[in-house]
């Protein structure tokens, strides 16, 4: 199961090739430009690789590590801390303040999704896979770390933002 999902996260880093790449092909100059943006595509990659590599890891409310089970925000904070060294809030409430607010058709793989669950604005967090795919850590219900699709009915409807972390964001930027 966890092979499939390598495999699904390493698809879609090859989809989403960045924009610059082509326009930067011709460009002697840009030489070290393109270093530092391949260098934080490999900060991107990270991420959603360890991310991919938590799936089936037990939910635990207030949950920070996964040894014992982990809640969205100790999901995305572990993440963010093992695989970036970024150090991110504890909660998702706090999450949503942090990096730049984005558009949902501008999300790119490693971007933070907002969900509105308890009936409290940036209540639950993932992050964003690509193709409409989230991962995070998803209630005691379901009791695991799992991947969703944001077209769904629940999660469409209870969608609230999006944030770009700043080692995310110039990874994106041209």
């Amino acid at each position: 199961m966890r092979q499939f999902f390598i495999l699904f996260v390493t698809s879609l880093l090859n989809v989403f090739q960045p924009a610059w790449a082509d326009d930067m092909a011709d460009s002697k100059a840009s030489d070290s430009v393109a270093s530092v943006n391949t260098q934080h595509e490999g900060v991107r990659a990270d991420l959603l690789f360890f991310a991919v590599s938590l799936v089936d890891t037990a939910y635990k409310f207030g949950g920070q590590l996964p040894q014992s089970g982990l809640d969205c925000s100790g999901f995305v904070r572990y993440v963010f801390q093992q695989a970036a060294n970024i150090h991110l809030p504890r909660t998702a409430k706090d999450i949503s303040q942090t990096g730049v607010s984005i558009a949902e058709t501008q999300l790119r793989p490693g971007d933070l999704v907002f969900f509105n669950t308890m009936k409290q604005a940036f209540s639950h967090v993932g992050i964003y896979l690509g193709n409409n795919r989230f991962i995070h850590a998803a209630s005691s219900k379901t009791g695991k770390v799992m991947i969703s699709d944001m077209t769904d009915a629940y999660w469409a409807k209870h969608y609230e933002g999006s944030r770009r972390i700043a080692t995310v964001l110039a990874a994106t930027s041209n």
